[in-house]
C-alpha cells in the first residue's frame, strides 16, 4: 500500500516538473492558418495528467491521502516556478494548481459512487476551468499588474489585442491563450478517461475501499 502511494507522489512530482519545463516550448505546428505556437506550449498537453494522477490516487486511497499528493505537487510547482519564471508566474501557477487540484479531490469524492466515468470526467473539467481562470488572470491580466510592481518588475500583462485563437475577433492576448489552454485540457480530459479506466481496472479495484 505504501509503495503504491509513493508511486502516486512520484507521478505527481514528475508531471508537475515536466509541465514546468515543457511550458517553455511552443507547439511548432500550423493548423490551417493558425500557428499553434502562438497560443500553445507542450506543457498544455502534459499538465492535465496531474488530474489523472489525482483522480487515480483518490480512487485508490481516498481524499485525505490524495491531498498529501497534491501538496507534494504544489511544493514542486512553486519551487520550479520560482526557479524558471517570474514571481508573478510563480504565484499564479502555485495558486491555480493548489485550488484546482483540491477542488478536483472534492468533486471526485462526491461522484465516486456513480458511473465509472462521472467522477474523473466532471472533476477534471470543472477543476481545469478553474485552473485556467486563476492562472491566466493572475499571470497575464492587467488587473493584476500590481503583482509585478510589488516585486519591482515591469508589467508583464498580455493585454494587447490579438485574434481569438488566431482566427477570431480581436480580444486581449491573455484571453486567447486561456481559451486555447482550456480547449486542450478539455480534449485531454476526454483522452485520459481510457488510461484512467485501464489503470483502475488493473490495479485499483482489487484494493480495499478507502475510508
Amino acid at each position: 500500500m505504501l509503495s503504491r502511494f509513493l508511486v502516486a507522489v512520484a507521478a505527481m512530482v514528475a508531471t508537475v516538473a515536466a509541465s514546468n519545463v515543457l511550458v517553455q516550448f511552443p507547439v511548432q505546428f500550423t493548423l490551417g492558418s493558425v500557428n499553434l505556437g502562438d497560443i500553445l506550449t507542450w506543457g498544455a498537453f502534459t499538465y492535465p495528467v496531474a488530474f489523472l494522477v489525482t483522480d487515480l490516487t483518490n480512487r485508490a486511497f481516498g481524499p485525505q491521502k490524495t491531498r498529501l499528493v497534491v501538496v507534494a505537487g504544489f511544493a514542486v510547482a512553486v519551487l520550479l516556478s520560482i526557479w524558471l519564471a517570474t514571481p508573478r508566474i510563480a504565484i499564479a501557477s502555485g495558486a491555480a494548481f493548489l485550488v484546482a487540484q483540491l477542488l478536483d479531490v472534492s468533486i471526485f469524492h462526491r461522484l465516486r459512487n456513480g458511473a465509472w466515468w462521472h467522477a474523473p470526467m466532471f472533476s477534471s473539467l470543472v477543476s481545469s476551468a478553474l485552473d485556467t481562470v486563476i492562472f491566466f488572470t493572475l499571470a497575464m491580466a492587467p488587473a493584476f499588474a500590481g503583482i509585478d510592481r510589488f516585486f519591482g518588475m515591469e508589467d508583464s500583462s498580455l493585454a494587447f489585442p490579438a485574434p481569438l485563437l488566431g482566427i477570431g475577433p480581436e480580444v486581449e492576448l491573455w484571453q486567447s491563450l486561456a481559451l486555447g489552454d482550456f480547449l486542450v485540457k478539455l480534449i485531454m480530459a476526454l483522452a485520459l478517461l481510457a488510461p484512467y479506466k485501464t489503470i483502475r481496472d488493473l490495479f485499483i479495484r482489487r484494493m480495499p475501499n478507502p475510508a
